[in-house]
Parts: structure tokens; sequence; C-alpha cells
């Protein structure tokens, strides 16, 4: 697996999904405690499609299919977003 497959696949398994699946947790309790917002509900269906979104990241890693320019595109991607929520 080239460096760049191998550098997306740990910010998606050990960063992202984590990250993601908190969020869906808290969200979850708001709605079992019925304290949620539209806003809210709207959080977790984006959430929900974002894990989605990153299963398939990772099933595409696994399929080895795909140039290592589209995966270097995604990861720079989401390292881009992260930095710009981190401020």
């Amino acid at each position: 697996m080239s460096q760049i497959k191998d550098k997306l696949k740990d910010v998606v398994t050990t960063v992202m999904i984590p990250e993601v699946e908190a969020y869906l947790e808290d969200l979850h309790k708001l709605l079992e405690e019925n304290k949620e917002t539209e806003d809210d509900k709207l959080a977790m269906t984006e959430m929900e499609s974002l894990l989605v979104e990153l299963q398939n990241v990772l099933a595409v890693i696994e399929e080895d299919k795909t140039e290592d320019s589209e995966y270097e595109r995604i990861y720079h991607y989401i390292m881009e977003n992260l930095d710009s929520n981190e401020h």
C-alpha cells in the first residue's frame, strides 16, 4: 500500500470515524432526552451520511483501484478541514 493510502486510511480510522461516531452519540443522547433541535436533527443526518462516506473511502482503499492522486486529494481535503476546525 502506498504511503498516501496509509496516511488516508490512518486519518479516517483513527480521527475522522471516531469523531463522527462520538458526535452522533451525543446527538442520539439529545434525541433520547427529547432535547434535540431542528439543527441537531439536520446534523445527525449529515453526520450519518459522512460516516457512510468515510466507510466508502476505506472500502475504496481496500479495493486499491484508484490512482494515488485521488487518495492524495481526499487526504489533503480532510486535513484542511481538520485544520480549519481546530482554529
